[in-house]
């Protein structure tokens, strides 16, 4: 498809609109102006899957392994991402969260977030569990950590605020099914419009599809990504909630477990449990692609995930059938509420990249090959960290150019 003396149609394709590809086209044409810059997004809008399905939280980077990306990214995206919003408008508040323990096995991994915390750069602040009331009356725990830091943010909106600052030409309803790529000239994708659209680079930002465009476009990934849906519940009674209220995660699972969120627009949100969808766009349960879930299954990873992590698994599943079930979850930090406050909301799918062996890939994962820049791993917090993680994949870019 690449042919000699055709004109390109930019300097760099970005396959992806959402947050962590429009992010890469403002940091490439604020680093390089005059950079042709063309995003293709298949959707009719931006920011229609991980981006704008999400509890819509800037976190503060405290869970994060130090020197990580994710612990970098965070950090400086958190603070980033709140001057963004201020300069361009954009609904947003710095209100704090408690992380709260409600077991005593739980104890010392809280403490080891206080550590993690200072370690990261993060003001940390211990309480008791008498002085938890002061920022969550109706929350219980044996103790908790108050971080500053973290707030909540209309993700949507910045993703729009992002394509149109940016400049760059972007072409929605466009969905990429082929990749030629020519390293000694450039790429070329064909659109299931049929349409060809050629660049000098390619960026990949395709989510939950990102391996997929990866093995396109000739560059073995070496990751799968498994989609696990998260379901969550609004509140009906949003005064029971001030903030953010978060349990103590397990380290062993990259999840966090389910929390309460106070949003920008006011409303609670309960959630999510994880749990593996049938789909790459699996945001109800009967929704089942036949052909995603054979290629989950055939993935050595998945059946790897399953044995080590089973027990994990069926408390997930469990909350995840049962309004009981997830409403015992939620009261061990809030008693007050019952089955009934429990109002079904939208999921959200997370792409999570998992190696062979059956790792969950824990940090952000940017992987090049000649003419391509893929993004493999970007999962929570992508939307916090967007910032960062398109500046460094828009250098990479712009190396390859």
């Amino acid at each position: 498809m690449v042919r000699v003396g055709t004109a390109y149609d930019g300097d760099v394709l970005v396959i992806g609109g959402g947050i962590v590809g429009l992010s890469t086209a403002y940091a490439i044409t604020r680093a390089a102006p005059g950079t042709r810059v063309t995003v293709l997004e298949k959707e009719p809008g931006p920011a229609r899957h991980q981006t704008g399905r999400n509890s819509g939280v800037i976190h503060s980077g405290i869970y994060y392994r130090p020197g990580s990306l994710k612990a970098r990214y965070a950090v400086r995206g958190a603070a980033e991402m709140v001057k963004f919003c201020a300069e361009y408008g954009v609904p947003h508040a710095v209100t704090g969260k408690l992380i709260v323990a409600t077991d005593r096995a739980e104890l010392p991994r809280l403490h080891a977030l206080v550590q993690r915390g200072r370690e990261n750069g993060i003001p940390v602040r211990e309480l008791g569990a008498s002085q938890i009331a002061a920022y969550e009356p109706e929350v219980r725990g044996l103790a908790a950590i108050h971080v500053g830091t973290t707030g909540v943010c209309d993700y949507v909106e910045v993703a729009r605020r992002l394509a149109h600052a940016s400049g760059a030409e972007i072409r929605y309803g466009t969905r990429v099914v082929r990749v030629d790529r020519r390293p000694e000239r450039g790429v070329a994708v064909l659109t299931a419009a049929g349409e060809i659209v050629r660049g000098r680079v390619m960026v990949n930002c395709a989510g939950l599809h990102c391996d997929e465009i990866a093995r396109l476009s000739g560059d073995d990934p070496e990751v799968r990504i498994v989609p696990f849906r998260g379901e969550y519940y609004e509140l009906a009674r949003p005064e029971l909630v001030r903030g953010l209220v978060y349990p103590v995660p397990d380290p062993a699972f990259p999840f966090l477990g389910v929390h309460l969120t106070r949003g920008i627009d006011g409303e609670v949100h309960l959630g999510p449990n994880a749990v593996p969808a049938l789909a790459r766009e699996g945001y109800r349960r009967t929704t089942l692609s036949p052909r995603e879930l054979a290629s989950t299954l055939a993935w050595p990873g998945s059946w790897h995930i399953a044995r080590r992590h089973w027990r994990y698994g069926a408390g997930e599943l469990r909350r995840s059938l049962s309004r009981s079930a997830f409403t015992r979850a939620v009261r061990r930090m809030l008693p007050a509420v019952s089955e009934d406050d429990l109002v079904p909301a939208a999921a959200g799918v997370r792409a999570q990249a998992v190696l062979r062996d059956g790792t969950l890939v824990d940090d952000f994962l940017i992987r090049e090959g000649p003419r391509t820049v893929h993004v493999l791993n970007a999962p929570s917090p992508a939307a916090t960290a967007s910032l960062p993680i398109g500046r460094e994949v828009g250098r990479r870019a712009l190396r390859a150019l």
